[in-house]
């Protein structure tokens, strides 16, 4: 393995001219690269591509081969207008909405770049309707707005002609034009070609946009030793000491990203959920299967209150346009998050279960805990097991009193009591109900087991 390595190194300096760091960083570095993604609790997720026709899903059609090469690539991009297309309307609604990141696919396993590469003729610019770069617009737009950058890259190219393994058939002549390769790499085996392709690419996107985060995809189809994923993620932080990677490329990625999959128990490293807002990535015209803003939200708590964040998936059209539901649930959301945001952000993993009946955060000098109420108010909640005493408990967006009791308590006996909160005159929110309890301290929390009160008050 280490003989591989060293040579595909060596490879990557005499073609590319590109510096590799081979350090690994220390802790506390990694520590400080990773602040901002624990602080940002919510990102925005960017399909958008020659499947943006919304006819099939992306890539993966032609994968299955329900669609052929020149069906999917070259129909399609006569259809990648970008007509409508105004990077900074996306932008202002994504800071509307709450987000502190957002993450758009630079390219997918088609091998279609939004930026015009050099290495490639199947780019925006060169290929489809749009005639120009689409990606740099955006990357503006989103730094302008103040949001960090995230670029979605895959490592697969089901369109280069030296990539493999290709479950369907392709033009191999026409891909050989439209991957223009220098003399001197016919003596490169297919694999190495691919490999200097897939660095010069990378390169080239960090050059261009120095992205704050960079999410992979496709590692799934090679090992780590043949991208080679060490060489990569060396690589990135040579060219931006601060990036910060995720999961998908192999076990060198800095955090998780479950897909689709809500953790039941939080992941031990920092982690994000990428979820779809219906049932698809990109925008498909026949998916009206839309998740209620109810769930969304519920689902963004759920995530946050375990110590992650939520990735949530848009698919633009290939006009630019992002679809009228999607708006929709956008600004639903960014309701919610502006009147409850101050329980989301500032705030860490929320106390164990037991203490209450539902997710919890808690702020990050210990003195708040954030009670979510997904399921409507009952009479009363109660909060269970937390030492401290209380300064003021309050529903967030509501100006109605709470009432509230401490029974049971023998604090002389190490017995905090149970705090039950009423809700009668508490408007209950359409969403999520948040109750913030905050103590004049640091809390603490009786995690024993129960014992008999020795002697009383």
């Amino acid at each position: 393995m280490y003989k591989k390595l060293s040579f595909l190194t060596l490879l990557l300096l005499l073609f590319s001219n590109i510096l590799v760091k081979a350090d690994t960083p220390e802790k506390d570095q990694y520590n400080q690269r990773m602040q901002w993604f624990k602080d940002a609790k919510l990102g925005i997720f960017i399909h958008w591509g020659l499947y943006s026709k919304g006819i099939d899903s992306e890539s993966w059609c032609m994968y299955h081969k329900k669609r052929s090469w020149e069906e999917y690539m070259t129909q399609q991009a006569k259809d990648f207008t970008a007509a409508n297309y105004q990077p900074e309307e996306w932008a202002k609604l994504f800071k509307e909405v709450g987000a502190d990141y957002a993450v758009m696919t630079s390219k997918h396993h088609d091998g279609f770049a939004l930026w015009d590469t050099k290495y490639s003729k199947i780019n925006a610019k060169d290929f489809s309707a749009a005639k120009r770069d689409v990606y740099t617009p955006w990357v503006k737009a989103i730094r302008n707005a103040g949001l960090k950058v995230g670029v979605y890259y895959s490592l697969c190219d089901w369109s280069h002609p030296d990539y493999s393994p290709i479950t369907f058939d392709r033009p191999e002549k026409k891909l050989r034009k439209l991957y223009p390769q220098q003399r001197a790499e016919r003596y490169l085996t297919p694999w190495q070609r691919f490999t200097k392709f897939n660095f010069n690419e990378m390169h080239e996107l960090f050059e261009r946009y120095q992205p704050d985060l960079v999410w992979f995809d496709g590692d799934w189809e090679h090992k780590a030793d043949e991208w080679p994923s060490r060489v990569v993620k060396d690589s990135l932080l040579s060219w931006n000491p601060k990036v910060i990677v995720n999961s998908r490329l192999n076990w060198y990625g800095d955090y998780n990203t479950p897909e689709q999959d809500p953790p039941v128990i939080a992941p031990d490293r920092p982690w994000e959920l990428c979820l779809t807002m219906n049932e698809s990535w990109g925008y498909r015209a026949d998916d009206h299967d839309y998740k209620s803003a109810k769930y969304l939200i519920e689902t963004f708590v759920r995530s946050v209150a375990k110590g992650g964040n939520l990735l949530l998936d848009i698919g633009p059209k290939s006009d630019g346009t992002i679809p009228k539901p999607q708006v929709e649930l956008l600004k639903e959301i960014g309701q919610w998050y502006q009147t409850n945001g101050t329980a989301i952000r500032n705030t860490e993993a929320g106390i164990p279960y037991g203490h209450f009946d539902g997710e919890t955060t808690l702020s990050k000098d210990h003195k708040t805990i954030n009670l979510f109420l997904m399921g409507g108010l009952k009479n009363f909640t109660t909060l269970r097991g937390v030492k401290g005493e209380i300064e003021s408990i309050k529903v967030l967006g509501s100006n109605s009193p709470v009432k509230y009791k401490v029974i049971d308590s023998a604090p002389w006996n190490d017995i905090p009591g149970i705090i039950q909160i009423f809700f009668d005159d508490v408007k209950e929110d359409p969403y999520v109900t948040v109750v913030s309890v905050t103590f004049k301290t640091p809390i603490s929390l009786y995690r024993g087991i129960g014992h008999a009160v020795e002697m009383n008050d």
